[in-house]
Parts: C-alpha cells; structure tokens; sequence
C-alpha cells in the first residue's frame, strides 16, 4: 500500500464516522421536536380551558367593581348629605345653644361666689409681706429673658 491509499482510506473512516456522528444528532434532533411537538399539544390543549376560565373570571369581576362603583357612588351622596345636615343643624342649634351654655355659666359662678365664704387672712407673726417668699404674698413670679 502506498501513501495515496493509506490516506485515502484515513479519508473514507473519517468521513464516514463524521456522517455517523452527524446521522446521530439529526435521529436525537428528530427526537426532540417530536417530543416538543407533543408537549406544544398538549400545553394547547390545555391552555383553551384555562383561558376560558380566566376570562369569565375578568367578566365576574368586573360585574363586582361595577356594584361597589355604585356602592361607592352611594356612599359619597349620603356623606354629602350628612355633612349638609350636619352643618343645616349646627347654623340652626349652633347660636342658642351656646347662649345658653354661657347663661348657665353664669348662672353657676353667681352662685358659687354667693355660698363660698370670705377667705381668712393669714398673719405671720413679726414678718411683713416683703420677708414672705413670692407664692405667700399672692404676687406672681416672673422670670426674666436676659
């Protein structure tokens, strides 16, 4: 054998286990999309169900927010008309009534001052008023800023 044949036979192995190799991945390739062809089916199949369901849950809740957008609504008049009420009834009882709450304050001191009696002088024997510290005298203390 020559060197020409002993190559050309290195040739024909090497092509051959590269067109092996290559028959390999495409049998594997093959493989795989059919089981990826299954699984889109299959993820199809059951996608349909679960977006029915999906969009009569949307139209429930939107039917929800729809009542609790009139419940909202509702609630917004009545406070409305409570806070009108609120204010018709303070404007009306409001004046009166404080005339005569401040009446009866009145009313109340004249007759306290009428049952207390006199209060008693308190004297310290051999002090006069300035030996008596500030509360004692009845003067108030003030305190300087500087």
């Amino acid at each position: 054998m020559s060197g020409g044949e002993v190559a050309g036979i290195l040739v024909a192995v090497f092509w051959a286990i590269l067109v092996s190799f290559i028959a390999l991945v495409l049998v594997r390739l093959a493989q795989t999309l059919k089981a990826t062809t299954k699984l889109v089916a299959e993820v199809s199949e059951q996608a349909v169900p679960l977006l029915a369901d999906a969009s009569a849950t949307v139209r429930s809740a939107n039917t929800q927010l729809a009542r609790v957008d009139s419940i909202a609504a509702d609630v917004q008049e009545v406070t409305a008309n409570a806070s009108a009420l609120s204010s018709t009834v303070s404007s009306a009882f409001g004046g009166p009534l404080v005339k005569v709450a401040a009446f009866g304050y009145g009313v109340r001191r004249a007759i306290g001052r009428k049952a207390e009696p006199a209060p008693k002088a308190t004297v310290f024997v051999g002090r006069t008023a300035q030996d008596l510290p500030s509360a004692r005298r009845g003067s108030r203390r003030t305190r300087g800023k500087g």
